[in-house]
């Protein structure tokens, strides 16, 4: 899951930011380095599997001085690389305070034994053979506990991405000793909302590129490929084709990706977010708003888990990211500027003092439950909750004939507007030529904020806006596109952008600039049923609701609003065929046909977005 900012003409870079009222320039002196030791162990599982870990700890900690926490990190990506100054330089912050690191390398993967799953389900525990990842985290943390020296009983576990996954699972049936866990982007539910689908749309660039990366061998290798993956893919037809040309298809997923299109008991196993039935410790949720891979997982976790936070142990920190970028410098984010480091303002107010209240009994920690950072006026907030709903009240902007946006309800019209969308000739994602996600020279690290000119003036899309903004505009919390809609065929993808136009005469680059606050797909088949697909009837007017996610950003006065609607994203997402095939991944050449879709924006059918916007 994601958001933006934008830095307003008549502020300057010495922004104030409210989270703790902290100017940039005040912002605390880097911390200093530390010096630790490296060791390295192979830790016995119950089913007699040896996982490999790596141990950093402050010089001279392992017989003087106050036992330490452990802080874990578990991870598919190896740990060769973690050493003093990795650590230093990653995590410099909780290194200065002083910890015991344990990097691990996860089941089946580099240096660890066993076998890899992608994702692996939790399952019921009846013998010693049933492993997962709570099991792994707990035998890994009972074997810490009685062999290494001077450790204070007390486990923090942390990470990002896949690690988040890793991260959560430890806060599942969790170990005694596990006092704090910050699960940051993690994959939660990957059909869902995280990596390989979202609402039912298949990510095929991200599938065959992760796929291979991970399941190709037990070491990472990045897919390379010279040729621009729009024409790759396009060239391939289908997912199958794709597989095939790559000699992926019987790598475990792309199997299920192949023969389990929809969701499936297989998928809905996976999914973490159901086993968050209580708070079993104090958790971190940690999300970017234009996490290009997981942001979805971070709001669901939180979701999850806030209904049952009676001991108020649940927080959620949302901020102007790209995936991970919290732990990088992020005064910007490719053209867009904030004005701030957020990401050491994050870490020095609320990711080192979260785990030092827990793991070291230390003042400092004030988060109550969330924390906001507004994009546009480029200022941390903080919430009660998330979405909040203190001093705030719903909206609707309404899709309205002759392509524009209003907040007054439509009395009158039937078609907002229409278009011809044709999977010979689908909308790319991001500027062409598109690299493999992680090859050499790509911008999939930064295409949510990529500037969205390059396809707005297309014809096989919808462009609705408001008029110049009189004032500003702030839209918090989740927004939900509500859209009326027919296509020609029997089967189409919705897609919707929330979009921030830059005036003319802003400064640089921004001249102009439509940055994407929120956006996601929707594919029609899924309308009634995530489980069973059914075709759509040619024609008829069908109601799509589904979430872009959440936001927190001041669309300010001299910009305009605007919402584009499309039917294809491609190849981050598989062409659907538009007519209705019992799964898209086979999908003959044959099936692709060009498709006349309509918005409707009338009293009777109004498509809009909901969202909250302060009172």
């Amino acid at each position: 899951m994601k958001v933006l900012r934008r830095c307003r003409m008549a502020l300057s870079l010495g922004l104030l930011v409210s989270v703790v009222a902290v100017r940039a320039q005040d912002a605390p002196q880097k911390a200093a380095s530390k010096e630790y030791t490296r060791s390295e162990a192979m830790v016995p599982m119950r089913d007699g599997a040896k996982l490999h870990v790596v141990i950093l700890r402050p010089v001279g900690s392992e017989s003087a001085g106050s036992p330490l926490p452990f802080l874990m990190e578990r991870t598919p990506y190896g740990t060769a690389n973690n050493s003093s100054k990795s650590v230093n330089i990653s995590k410099p912050e909780l290194a200065a305070s002083g910890y015991i690191f344990v990097f691990g390398d996860i089941r089946g993967r580099y240096e660890s034994e066993g076998q890899f799953v992608m994702t692996r389900a939790i399952v019921e525990h009846t013998t010693k053979n049933d492993v997962d990842e709570t099991t792994d985290t707990r035998d890994t943390i009972d074997w810490l506990l009685k062999n290494v020296p001077n450790n204070s009983g007390r486990v923090g576990v942390l990470g990002v991405s896949y690690p988040g996954f890793l991260a959560i699972s430890a806060g599942i049936d969790a170990h005694s000793a596990v006092k704090a866990i910050s699960p940051q982007a993690p994959m939660t539910n990957v059909w869902l909302g995280d990596d390989f689908f979202h609402n039912g749309a298949f990510r095929e660039t991200y599938g065959f590129d992760y796929v291979q990366q991970l399941e190709g061998q037990k070491i990472d290798v990045r897919v390379q490929n010279k040729e621009d993956m729009y024409d790759f893919f396009l060239r391939n037809v289908n997912f199958a084709g794709a597989a095939q040309a790559a000699k992926m298809e019987n790598l475990p997923s792309a199997k299920v990706f192949l023969t389990q299109p929809a969701y499936t008991k297989f998928w809905q196993d996976m999914a973490v977010e159901k086993h968050l039935t209580k708070v079993e410790v104090p958790t971190l949720e940690v999300g970017g708003w234009w996490d290009q891979e997981d942001m979805w997982g971070t709001q669901a976790e939180y979701a999850a888990l806030e209904p049952h936070d009676k001991d108020h142990d649940v927080f959620l920190v949302l901020g102007p990211w790209n995936h991970g970028g919290w732990n990088r410098r992020t005064l910007s984010l490719g053209a867009i500027n904030f004005g701030v480091d957020a990401g050491e303002q994050y870490r020095k107010t609320i990711e080192a003092p979260f785990f030092e209240k827990y793991l070291k009994d230390r003042t400092g920690f004030e988060l109550k439950n969330t924390a906001s950072f507004r994009t546009g006026v480029n200022q941390w907030e903080r919430y009660d909750a998330w979405p909040p709903k203190a001093g705030f009240h719903e909206e609707k902007l309404y899709l309205t004939k002759g392509e524009g946006l209003s907040f007054a309800e439509p009395k009158s019209g039937e078609v907002a507007g229409s278009y011809v969308a044709d999977p010979a000739n689908p909308v790319p994602y991001r500027a062409r030529p598109i690299q493999p996600t992680y090859g050499d020279g790509s911008k999939w690290r930064t295409w949510l904020v990529e500037d969205q000119r390059f396809v707005s003036s297309r014809k096989d899309l919808a462009n609705f806006s408001t008029p110049v903004l009189d004032k500003d505009v702030t839209v918090t919390g989740d927004v939900m596109a509500d859209i009326f809609a027919a296509t020609t065929g029997s089967d189409a993808d919705w897609v919707v952008k929330l979009i921030d136009v830059y005036p003319d005469d802003a400064p640089g680059p921004m001249g102009g600039y439509q940055l994407m606050i929120v956006d996601e797909i929707f594919r029609g088949r899924y309308v009634k049923s995530f489980e069973k697909p059914e075709a759509l009837t040619p024609g008829k007017v069908t109601e799509f609701k589904w979430s872009l996610h959440g936001a927190d950003h001041t669309f300010l006065k001299g910009h305009k609003i605007m919402v584009e609607v499309q039917s294809s994203w491609f190849p981050l997402y598989d062409r659907n065929p538009q007519t209705f095939v019992p799964n898209i991944m086979t999908a003959p050449a044959s099936a692709y046909k060009a498709a006349t879709q309509t918005i409707y924006g009338s009293e009777k059918y109004p498509s809009h977005l909901e969202f909250s916007v302060p009172e």
